[in-house]
C-alpha cells in the first residue's frame, strides 16, 4: 500500500493535487493551469497548500504525474526532484498501467485518458465507458479484455458556451442549469435549453452510439470531472459518479510501478 503519495493531474484548465495516506485521499487542492509558470512558482503555491493541511514537502514519499500540458510536465518533474527529492512516476503511453493501449497511434493518447482507463479497470471492471468533463468532454472506451480502445473528444460545455457568446453579439453567458422547459420562452431559457439540454442529449446519444459500436454486453458508464454531478442529476446515462477517478488512477499506476521496481 502506497503511503504519503502526492498525485498531480495537470489539465488544460486546472491542476488537481491530491495527497493520499493510509488508504484514502486526505486532502485535495485545485489551481489554475498557467503554462508559463516556473517550477519555483508552483512550488510556492503547492507549499502553501501543504502548509494549510499541516503538511510539509518532507511528508511526501512519492509523486505521480499525469499531464496534458507538456510545458508543465517538465516543470513538475523539476519541482518533484528539487523540493521533494524523488523522481516522479510520469504517465505516458509507454507506462505499465495494466491496460493495453489498443489504438492506431498510442503516442497520441492523452495521459488523462490512459489514467482513467487504468482506474476504471482496476476499480470497476470492464467493459466500460469513462466520461470525463473538463475543458474537453472525453469518452474513453475499455473493452471486455481490459484494453483501451479509444473513444471520442467533444468541446466541454463551458467552451461551447464561451464560443457561442463570443460569436453572437446579443447573447451573454447563462447559468448552466436546465430550463423549466425544452421550449425556451425567453433568451435565457432558450440558451439553457440549447446548451444544457443539448449537451445532455449529446452525452446520451454518444453513450448509445459507443455501446452499439463496441457491441459488448454489460458496459458500465462512469462519469468524472467537475460537472459530472450536475449532469448526473439530469440524465440516467451514468451508472456511477467517480469524482476522484483520475487521482485514483495515478495511485494505482504508482503502486504498480513501485511493485515492479
Amino acid at each position: 500500500m502506497v503511503e504519503n503519495l502526492l498525485a498531480i493531474d495537470i489539465g488544460n484548465t486546472n491542476i488537481h493535487f491530491g495527497f493520499y495516506r493510509q488508504g484514502g485521499w486526505l486532502f485535495s487542492w485545485r489551481a489554475r493551469t498557467v503554462p508559463d509558470k516556473m517550477p519555483d512558482e508552483y512550488a510556492v503555491l503547492l507549499g502553501s497548500f501543504l502548509e494549510s493541511a499541516s503538511l510539509r514537502y518532507q511528508d511526501i514519499s512519492g509523486v505521480a504525474i499525469g499531464s496534458v500540458v507538456p510545458r508543465l510536465t517538465s516543470a513538475f518533474i523539476e519541482l518533484a526532484e528539487r523540493y521533494i527529492g524523488c523522481a516522479p512516476v510520469v504517465v505516458t503511453h509507454k507506462t505499465d498501467t495494466g491496460v493495453r493501449v489498443a489504438i492506431d497511434q498510442p503516442e497520441q493518447a492523452g495521459a488523462d485518458r490512459i489514467i482513467n482507463a487504468a482506474a476504471v479497470v482496476a476499480l470497476y471492471g470492464a467493459p466500460a465507458i469513462v466520461i470525463d468533463f473538463g475543458t474537453a468532454t472525453t469518452f474513453d472506451v475499455v473493452d471486455a479484455d481490459g484494453a483501451y480502445r479509444g473513444g471520442a473528444i467533444a468541446p466541454g460545455i463551458d467552451v461551447s458556451q464561451e464560443a457561442l457568446v463570443r460569436h453572437a453579439a446579443r447573447l451573454h453567458k447563462v447559468d448552466l442549469q436546465p430550463p423549466p422547459s425544452a421550449i425556451g420562452t425567453n433568451t435565457i431559457h432558450a440558451m439553457q435549453s440549447g446548451i444544457f439540454l443539448g449537451y445532455i442529449a449529446m452525452i446520451e446519444g454518444m453513450v448509445s452510439r459507443i455501446k452499439a459500436a463496441l457491441g459488448q454486453p454489460g458496459v458500465k458508464v462512469i462519469a468524472t470531472g467537475g460537472l459530472s454531478a450536475l449532469f448526473s442529476a439530469n440524465t440516467d446515462a451514468f451508472d456511477l459518479i467517480a469524482p476522484e477517478l483520475t487521482l485514483e488512477g495515478l495511485r494505482i499506476i504508482f503502486e504498480r510501478a513501485s511493485r515492479s521496481s
